[in-house]
């Protein structure tokens, strides 16, 4: 029953994963990058599998989500691998369907530094302001997960809030960043694509990790609520 239990939150984490990047990746695609088309495509998804996959997996579809949740002691080790595992599965998926739907070189939604931040600093110091961008982006929105997570009477609300959350930190960080906060969204993007993308890549992987710890503990030194268990509730991020 374990073992069942643990191959159906994974599924949930890779499925959820898929229809994460398929959709935000690819509204990004479509429309060229267009701000409020992408935040709302991301935004919109979390919202839908929130309350599709919430139940199964506390729909993450964010290793740096999960590594918050880990930090505040909210899931274990094995579930964390387990579900970074599932994420990535679900990303590389979500990826082989854009090339599909797209051609090859479309670009796959992948992230790199954007004109708001490389016309004003050189290349090298571009690349630090958009780590330290990534890092407050995450930070925000994982501060918003934990929040909203931690009271069990909020729990017919969580994907709404963390869906305007999303949403939010997208109308922001796509002049920065093209906004990741969600390593397995750009990392498999950015293997496929190449180029200027994969050399910045570190930065969609170590931004959103940093924040997330840095979320988990600021929220934790706050946070004074009973605690839950994990699979009571719907997450996501």
């Amino acid at each position: 029953m374990e073992k069942e239990n643990c191959f159906k939150k994974y599924f949930a984490e890779m499925l959820g994963t898929l229809v994460l990047v398929l959709f935000g990746c690819g509204v990004a695609v479509y429309t060229g990058g267009s701000a409020v088309a992408t935040s709302l495509a991301f935004g919109l998804t979390i919202l839908a599998m929130c309350f599709t996959l919430g139940e199964a997996s506390g729909c993450h579809l964010n290793p740096a989500v999960s590594l918050g949740f880990l930090v505040a002691k909210r899931i274990t080790v094995k579930d964390f691998i387990g579900y970074m595992i599932a994420q990535l599965v679900g990303a590389v998926e979500a990826c082989f369907l854009l090339w599909l739907f797209f051609g090859r070189d479309n670009g796959y939604g992948a992230n790199v530094v954007q004109g708001a931040i490389t016309s004003n600093y050189s290349a090298g110091a571009s690349l630090g302001i958009g780590l330290v961008a990534e890092i407050i982006l995450t930070f925000t929105f994982m501060m918003a997960v934990l929040g909203v997570t931690s009271k069990t009477e909020n729990k017919g609300f969580i994907g709404v809030v963390i869906g305007a959350a999303l949403t939010l930190v997208h109308l922001l960080g796509l002049a920065l960043t093209g906004t990741s906060v969600n390593p397995a969204r750009s990392l498999m993007p950015a293997f496929f694509a190449g180029g200027e993308a994969l050399r910045q890549v570190w930065i969609y992987v170590v931004g959103p990790f940093v924040g997330a710890v840095l979320a988990a503990l600021c929220y934790c030194f706050l946070d004074d609520t009973p605690k839950h268990n994990l699979a009571e509730s719907r997450l996501s991020a």
